[in-house]
């Protein structure tokens, strides 16, 4: 196994809320000395105005070890502490309790255009940024022409960066720490300002990072990104790691996690209350628990129950699945429907749904001869958590997540 470079144990990072701390001036400090030495060593506790404590730990007993080569993802809701965790690591911050252990050069890419200026150039703030990094001068002009290419930004390079779009700037600082052949490479979710395809670009290169045996640490939002680029995952929950392992298994609890189990329901303002529509939404087979998440490619039966309050006469009932990019994925409609008053079970049987895990939507609707009685974007979201039948590498990464079996036989001609 290769050795450990990454090492967190115990890590914990606490923050003050409420008033801004002063900071001294060194004459401060020494008239404090001489007018109160003993103050010098009193740690002050810091307390809201009812006298209770005004601190919250970001992150608290974290222990984690990462292998050399390995690709990690890093994921978990807003405010869960992988931000914390990251500037650790890259030695932004110092954890309040615990230790963490960093062997080998670090790139890091936590905010857009980390060490630039804005009032310099596009070219000025490469060499700029590219020092901070802890790349030589001659290293820089190296690789400058491969640089300004990743980036796409060549006929701005001696533009003040103050005119350049946040995409362009998330383009130049991207690259410059990609291209600064780090043993260690930390992301934070920096990526989603950019475009798809420079989405797709960006995991491509840190795929040719990671096939080089060096280390990422990668953290997003993007399921799918994290599912393609890593190969282990940490779920962070309010503080703490609630989860690592293998990334299929780790998103996929995830996923669950965010969404509600049970019957799909409308509790909203956008249920049609007193009149026609539908209610509630299922995977009926294979039977899950939750009821929203598909484990199988097939064959799969979804119902979606619909409320029919007066007699439906040339009806009209329409039916979409959606991707998390909101792509289409399949639509049917179904014309000339006659429907008695009454609860109706509207079941879909397929013999087998073959997508790629992740996140997808439904959406139905219903017309009469008068309008629609109701169009609904089901909740919760339907889980795809099945075995992924994909090849590793993004680009050619499709939509169909389809099983083969492949075979090398002698030719016979």
């Amino acid at each position: 196994m290769n050795p450990v470079v990454i090492r967190g144990e115990g890590l914990g990072k606490r923050y003050r809320l409420g008033e801004r701390e002063r900071y001294l001036a060194l004459r401060d400090v020494l008239a404090r000395a001489f007018s109160a030495p003993a103050s010098l060593f009193r740690a002050r506790k810091p307390t809201s105005p009812n006298g209770a404590a005004t601190h919250i730990w970001a992150l608290k007993g974290v222990s984690f070890e990462v292998h050399q080569g390995e690709v990690v993802g890093v994921i978990g809701r807003n405010g869960a502490g992988k931000t914390t965790l990251l500037k650790i690591l890259a030695r932004v911050t110092r954890p309040t309790e615990g230790r963490a252990q960093v062997r080998g050069r670090v790139g890091s890419l936590l905010e857009v255009g980390t060490g630039f200026h804005y009032e310099l150039t596009g070219r000025e703030n490469v060499f700029l940024s590219g020092a901070i990094l802890g790349m030589s001068n001659a290293e820089i002009r190296r690789k400058f022409d491969e640089i300004v290419a990743f980036a796409e930004v060549g006929k701005f390079i001696d533009t003040p960066l103050k005119r350049y779009s946040s995409g362009m700037q998330t383009r130049l600082a991207f690259s410059v720490a990609a291209h600064l052949e780090p043993e260690i490479l930390l992301v934070d979710e920096v990526l989603s300002v950019g475009d798809l395809q420079f989405q797709k670009k960006c995991l491509g290169k840190m795929g040719e990072v990671a096939q080089g045996g060096r280390t990422i640490l990668f953290v997003s939002h993007q399921m799918n990104q994290i599912r393609r680029l890593c190969g282990r995952v940490m779920w962070v929950e309010g503080g703490h790691l609630r989860q690592e392992g293998p990334s299929a298994k780790v998103v996929s609890d995830y996923e669950i996690a965010m969404t509600t189990t049970g019957w799909g329901g409308r509790n909203g303002s956008d249920a049609p209350r007193g009149r026609t529509g539908f209610r509630g939404w299922q995977i009926v087979e294979p039977r899950a628990e939750p009821s929203n998440v598909l484990t199988t490619l097939g064959p799969v039966a979804v119902s979606f129950v619909l409320d029919v309050q007066k007699p439906v006469r040339m009806g009209t009932h329409g039916i979409a699945l959606f991707n998390v990019e909101r792509q289409l994925m399949w639509a049917w409609a179904a014309n000339n429907l006659a429907l008695s008053p009454g609860k109706h079970l509207f079941r879909y049987t397929f013999p087998v749904l073959p997508l790629r895990p992740g996140p997808y939507y439904w959406r139905v609707s219903l017309y009469d001869e008068h309008g629609l009685l109701d169009f609904w974007e089901c909740v919760p979201e339907m889980i795809i958590a099945a075995e992924s039948h994909q090849h590793p590498l993004d680009q050619w990464t499709g939509v169909l997540n389809v099983p083969c079996d492949f075979a090398i036989r002698d030719f016979e001609g």
